[in-house]
């Protein structure tokens, strides 16, 4: 029998069909509008970035200093530069700039995860936070903040900085393993099921969790609460490194599921047809989800929202082609996420708020409004 191409499939025409049908992104202007969206994200970016760098109680003259900091990488001289102050100088390199890039790349990971969730569920409502992927990510973290230096002193001992992103991510991967196994029947993922299985699973994480808390001391106690209401203040190079590795790895290879992604927009069945090896996408969208989303938590704590929020704007924008939602999803990830630290950070100065309030904030009233949404196109 011949093969059918893809533009051969019938795609069903519903009222909510061009959330994740890609009819729309096969439009030229779509196109041209995706890729222009994506270079001026990238310079919100790095504006986002530089501004972030600059404001707090200290005014920083950043583009004084970052030419000497690029000038710098290339040399062993120890201490500020001439022409910068040491307080600037320390301020920039110890305290902001760890600071910034780990938001980066905790908003990207999140963003992307969540992107990769909703195509992978085919439903918006999927969130690395919302269906408790991140709550046993902070469960697996835990164990290792609280229990590193006892029963799991030998395993600490071997990962080294690695320890708890490494534990983050497998807590983050059963997690999302269970929800799939409890979601899916007949190769249909019910998002009803997989929203209460998610808040079953993270009921019975928060109460694993609580265990670990009753048993800390006061140190374990400090640890569990930066990552409980979701921090960048502990940010630091040793926990940017940590990070990292496993973040840019599933950055760098994301990309490479954008067309067995935009199959599967059209039904499992479709996307085998059209060759995607749609379990193997499965199993590694799975994988990816939960070592991003394991490394975020186990640096900066539980910050949700920015999985949901970040995916549906863009899908609203540039359409639902994941050749271009990928990538948009991580700029506007980490702008997200940096300019919510720097509002953080500086919102009741000298205190600082969590990260995880602010995206709570604002993310909260916004998954409101897609149930809201949903509800009304629907008819439910």
């Amino acid at each position: 029998m011949r093969r059918m191409s893809e533009a051969a499939i019938p795609v069903r025409k519903t009222r909510t069909g061009s959330w994740f049908g890609i009819a729309e992104a096969r439009n030229g202007n779509r196109e041209q509008l995706a890729r222009t969206v994506i270079v001026v994200l990238v310079l919100a970016t790095g504006a986002t970035m530089l501004g972030s760098l600059a404001i707090g109680p200290i005014a920083i003259p950043v583009f004084d200093i970052l030419p000497k900091i690029a000038a710098r990488l290339f040399t062993q001289i120890e201490g500020a530069p001439a022409g910068v102050s040491l307080r600037d100088w320390v301020v920039v390199m110890d305290i902001r700039l760890p600071r910034v890039v780990l938001g980066a790349l905790v908003g990207a990971a999140l963003a992307v995860s969540g992107a990769v969730m909703q195509g992978l569920f085919r439903n918006p409502l999927a969130d690395p936070g919302i269906v408790g992927v991140s709550a046993g990510a902070g469960l697996g973290a835990a164990a290792f903040i609280v229990l590193g230096n006892t029963v799991l002193g030998p395993v600490v001992a071997v990962l080294g900085i690695y320890a708890v992103p490494i534990a983050a991510f497998a807590g983050g991967l059963i997690t999302t393993l269970l929800l799939y196994r409890i979601g899916t029947r007949g190769g249909i993922t019910s998002v009803a099921t997989l929203l209460l299985a998610g808040i079953a699973l993270g009921a019975l994480t928060g109460a694993m969790t609580g265990v670990l808390v009753y048993v800390a001391d006061d140190q374990e106690l400090r640890d569990l609460q930066f990552w409980g209401l979701g921090s960048l203040a502990g940010a630091n190079w040793e926990k940017v490194l940590s990070a990292a590795p496993i973040i840019v790895l599933m950055l760098v290879s994301v990309p490479f599921l954008a067309r067995g992604l935009n199959g599967l927009t059209l039904g499992e069945a479709a996307a085998s047809h059209l060759g995607v090896r749609v379990q193997r996408l499965k199993n590694i969208s799975i994988l990816m989800v939960a070592a991003a989303t394991g490394a975020s938590v186990a640096v900066s704590g539980g910050i949700g929202f920015v999985g949901i929020v970040v995916p549906h704007l863009l899908r609203l924008t540039i359409g639902p082609d994941h050749r271009y939602l990928l990538p948009a999803a991580a700029l506007l990830g980490a702008i997200l996420l940096i300019a919510a630290d720097t509002l953080s950070r500086t919102i009741v100065a000298p205190a600082e708020l969590p990260i995880g309030i602010i995206t709570a904030f604002a993310g909260a009233p916004f998954f409101l409004w897609i149930l809201l949404r949903r509800r009304g196109l629907t008819g439910l």
